[in-house]
């Protein structure tokens, strides 16, 4: 659906803008990932395995609607499964109802929500942080949102906080000039991505005059001259109650939870404006009508040549919509989809991708291709036309039209597992559509889509001169494999630093909190899953939630990178790839359409030291994901045809990464700790890719895929006797012979001093920076305490040392992280950012002084209990989840850790010292034996340290 589709599938950069989004990074290597959605006939399914839930799953079931004296609009739902709860915000105003010459502003002030109020003149992400909430907050075309989940305890003090900063923000000069650097750099993030680039361009094109034409973060030029009026301005005219939408969903007692909505938010005035919305843009809005001239062509710097088609449509409400939707689906979703067999099938793409994108205003279909290499994105765009033209030609048949809607509705379903994520898609219906529950009237509508819908809507929307398209050939750069590196010398500058709020000011600054409870975690406690051992040594976890009609799979295979045989890199990856390629008795696109049918899904990535698999489906259609599942492990065959298509990508998807700077300083960093012949030194090459052979992929299957290495943790609505039977059924032939394999990681000493690298990619606006070295196991005694130290260093962006220094003091970075990545056989310590070049070593310099101040002077008691209580808050939320559930789950056991940790973390956590975390500090932080990586545009390596003490290298990419 068009609002859906917001969320589900949009894949470009330009619709959301988050200020504080949290990415990790894992280093045991990007994974190559297989995906196929898909299903099978009703009559197919194990009834017996689902229990009884008579309901069927509505996202606006039990929501109260109330509207306040002061117009502020507050929707309640009670979901009482797990004792947390979600709060969001969603104010009436995005980058549309910007005025002429300040294109961005909403994005810049949704940044400045963050710096503080009259009453707590703080970073309200420390406050954030110290109440263990998963915060975050972003900007759109129509609206800005902000949303926090939380422990149950902890609603009134997030309800606290958001009124606060409704009608109070510290809005002045100095925090302005901060976080207008912060803004920059992270446009410039979003301009580091060709497909970024272009879709401006082709955006602009599409609407001229019109403020959806322009990038919701803004530009560079325009930020820099946003003055302080101005934002007060758009502070004063839209953040009011009366403009906004306030969503509470979770454990909450409605009637309860109103009465403090009241308390709290009652007696904030409504705006003076006489419209809030007065300065909404109503002009010359392209119709389906629109012709457009010749294709936008940008050569620049890049590795693959892009095509992007954007049509016109009408607003998200017009009843053409939902026909579009399934029109989407049926040409780009899934392998059996027309644009894939068309384009990817073919070898002419690597990968098709699409959106019907939904507003107030007006909508759009969006395509973007992406080509192999060598391919003519002329002959590109003639095949996707011939396609959407064959589709109105012909007419779409039964089984098209019934499996876009079931994989419309699993989609649907499958996005609101959490209450974080039902509490979106409220306010996104209620603030884009004008109608909380338009989600549920939008399925009702998929249902009634008939084949003729399809064909008119193609025929009046989407015929070839109504779609404006952009094309991106890259220009040819002497790019060099990843370890290419020439000496240079530079110096280094240094920085003062000053500390601004402690940890004890943040606990007067935070809000009280509702009475805990013995029984608060009574829900998660009872959750420790089902576990069995099949008879060939494959492990089974499950455990039974009601909650949703759904079912979520996680799996682990020790069949990892570790094991790519030398001048092979690749070839794990490759496998996991391929695994749904063919089996013994269904070739691709049967195992594909399988699972297309029912919209489940079902995921390969193979990381360093492992294959993990993730699947999801309805619950009533799990059989069918689990014997699509079964097949593909015991009797894939590997069929050349599919291997060479898989092949070509994996080489595209290369390609790409080398210009990435985030890829590319990732893998030089790793490659500048671990030596050579270390399993983590090694990355795939255009050589190591094109030397794998058909033997190769299936004697790795044989070796290394086998039972008594696997793991699978299930959880969802099904009786847990049934599906061991169906565990049983499936994979109890399953056998391995010998002893199951095994790698060794051979000790790695420290740096003896700092190592500089920096790869130069060409056309890049950003530069991203890893600084770190090796670091501890998953069983050192010393993790936990390595778990707060990290969060006080740099487990947060907005509330960390290095936060609160490098982005919020200085404006040098859009987001700084620190983690110590402990796996079961190695360990790596990292803190990852991104810079303007210009402030690249500013950035640098800074960071490695908090490392030597924390080294040194270790942290205070009060950063320790914030820091305990932020990881407890934020693990009990992510117990919500079913996905990061079923994963702690799973790499508990595959790190050889007692089941039972899944809820003696909490107790670890809070037993952990002072001393402790600052001993893990001397020892665990070694500020002048770093690897500092950075990657992107050139930048002047400035080093004050004395010449001994640095090694710098640097390549041209």
């Amino acid at each position: 659906m068009s609002a859906l589709s917001i969320w589900c599938r949009y894949r470009f950069y330009v619709l959301l803008l988050s200020i504080s989004l949290v990415t990790v990074l894992f280093f045991s290597s990007k994974p190559a990932e297989s995906q196929y959605r898909t299903t099978l006939n009703r009559v197919n399914s194990q009834a017996t395995l689902v229990a009884k839930n008579p309901h069927q799953f509505k996202v606006t079931e039990n929501v109260h609607k109330t509207v306040l004296d002061n117009g502020l609009t507050v929707l309640i739902k009670e979901v009482p499964t797990v004792p947390i709860v979600s709060v969001q915000v969603w104010y009436k105003f995005g980058s549309r109802h910007e005025e002429p010459g300040v294109n961005g502003i909403a994005h810049q002030l949704e940044h400045m929500m963050f710096k503080g109020t009259e009453s707590r003149p703080i970073q309200f992400g420390r406050l954030f942080s110290a109440l263990g909430s998963d915060s975050n907050a972003f900007t759109s075309y129509d609206q800005t949102a902000y949303y926090g989940t939380v422990e149950r305890d902890k609603l009134k003090a997030l309800l606290v906080l958001e009124a606060d900063r409704m009608q109070n923000a510290l809005i002045d000069t100095e925090k302005l000039a901060s976080e207008k650097r912060v803004v920059i750099s992270e446009l410039q993030g979003y301009e580091n991505s060709p497909e970024y680039r272009l879709n401006r361009a082709v955006m602009q094109a599409v609407f001229p005059h019109h403020p959806y034409g322009l990038p919701v973060g803004g530009t560079k030029a325009d930020v820099e001259k946003f003055q302080v009026e101005q934002v007060q301005k758009y502070y004063q005219n839209f953040y009011s109650p009366d403009n906004a939408v306030l969503i509470i969903v979770g454990d909450c007692q409605v009637e309860k939870t109103l009465a403090t909505v009241k308390e709290i938010f009652g007696n904030i005035p409504k705006s003076q404006q006489s419209s809030v919305n007065s300065q909404q843009s109503t002009v010359n809005i392209p119709t389906q009508h629109s012709a457009f001239s010749s294709p936008i062509v940008l050569r620049e710097p890049g590795a693959a040549g892009l095509l992007q088609v954007i049509y016109p449509l009408p607003e998200v409400n017009h009843p053409d919509i939902p026909a579009l939707e399934v029109v989407d689906y049926i040409l780009t979703e899934g392998r059996n989809s027309r644009l894939y067999q068309a384009l990817v099938e073919s070898g002419l793409a690597s990968e098709v991708a699409a959106s019907v994108g939904g507003l107030q205003q007006a909508s759009w279909y969006e395509l973007l291709v992406t080509a192999d290499p060598d391919q003519d994105l002329g002959k590109i765009e003639s095949v996707l036309n011939k396609a959407i033209a064959n589709l109105s030609r012909t007419g779409v048949k039964a089984e098209e039209l019934a499996r876009a809607k079931r994989q419309l509705e699993a989609a649907i379903i499958l996005s609101n597992r959490t209450i974080t994520d039902q509490a979106t898609q409220l306010g996104n219906d209620e603030t884009t559509t004008g109608d909380y529950r338009f989600t549920d009237h939008y399925l009702a509508a998929i249902e009634q889509v008939t084949s003729a819908d399809v064909v008119r809507v193609i025929n009046k929307y989407l015929p070839k001169s109504y779609g404006k398209v952009g094309l991106f050939v890259p220009k040819l750069t002497q790019q060099k494999e990843i370890g290419s590196k020439k000496p240079a010398k530079h110096t280094q500058e240094n920085l003062n630093s000053d500390s601004s709020v402690t940890s004890s000011e943040v606990m007067k600054y935070l809000p009280s909190l509702d009475e805990t409870t013995d029984t608060l975690q009574q829900n998660h406690q009872a959750r420790l899953p089902q576990q069995f051992t099949l008879a060939n040594g494959l492990e089974v976890f499950l455990l039974a939630d009601k909650s949703t009609p759904t079912v979520t799979l996680s799996g682990y295979i020790k069949a990892g990178t570790e094991f790519d045989p030398d001048g092979q890199a690749g070839l794990a990856s490759l496998v996991a790839d391929s695994l749904m390629s063919g089996t013994k008795t269904k070739n691709a696109l049967t195992l594909a359409k399988t699972l297309d049918d029912r919209g489940a899904t079902l995921d390969f990535a193979a990381y360093r030291n492992g294959m993990r698999i993730q699947g999801d489906s309805l619950a009533e259609d799990f059989p069918v994901l689990i014997q699509t599942l079964a097949d593909g492990l015991k009797n894939s065959k590997f069929p050349q045809k599919e291997l060479d298509l898989n092949l070509q990508q994996a080489l595209t998807s290369l390609k790409m990464e080398l210009d990435d700077p985030a890829e590319v300083a990732r893998k030089i960093f790793l490659q500048s700790i671990y030596p050579k012949k270390h399993p983590l030194h090694t990355f795939p090459t255009v050589q190591s890719l094109r030397k794998i052979r058909r033997q190769d992929v299936i004697a790795f299957n044989k070796k290394y895929y086998r039972p008594d290495t696997t793991v699978l943790v299930l959880m969802g609505n099904f009786e847990p006797a049934q599906m061991r039977s169906l565990i049983q059924a499936e994979f109890g032939d399953w056998q391995a012979s010998g002893n199951p394999p095994n790698i060794n990681y051979p000790q790695v000493s420290l740096p003896k001093n700092i190592i500089r690298v920096n790869p130069i990619l060409p056309g890049k606006t950003q530069a991203i920076t890893y600084i770190g070295y090796t670091g501890i196991k998953r069983q050192d005694p010393r993790f936990y305490a390595a778990l707060v130290l990290n969060q006080i260093l740099g487990g947060d962006t907005l509330s960390s040392r290095l936060g609160e220094e490098v982005r919020d003091r200085q404006g040098l970075t859009y987001g700084i992280y620190s983690d110590f990545q402990a796996e079961k056989d190695f360990g790596t310590f990292w803190i990852e950012m991104q810079t303007s070049p210009e402030d690249t070593n500013k950035a640098i310099a800074s960071t490695q002084q908090v490392l030597e101040q924390i080294h040194q002077q270790g942290v205070t008691a009060s950063e320790v209990e914030t820091a305990k209580q932020t990881l407890i808050g934020n693990y009990n939320v992510s117990l919500a989840d079913p996905e990061e559930l079923t994963h702690k789950i799973l790499m508990n056991q595959v790190h050889g850790l007692d089941p039972r940790e899944l809820h003696s973390y909490n107790q670890k956590i809070q037993q952990v010292t002072l001393a402790e975390v600052n001993q893990a500090a001397r020892e665990l932080l070694y500020p002048n034996q770093v690897v500092v990586v950075t990657a992107g545009p050139s930048v002047a390596l400035h080093l004050e340290v004395p010449a001994e003490e640095i090694t710098v290298v640097a390549g041209d990419r």
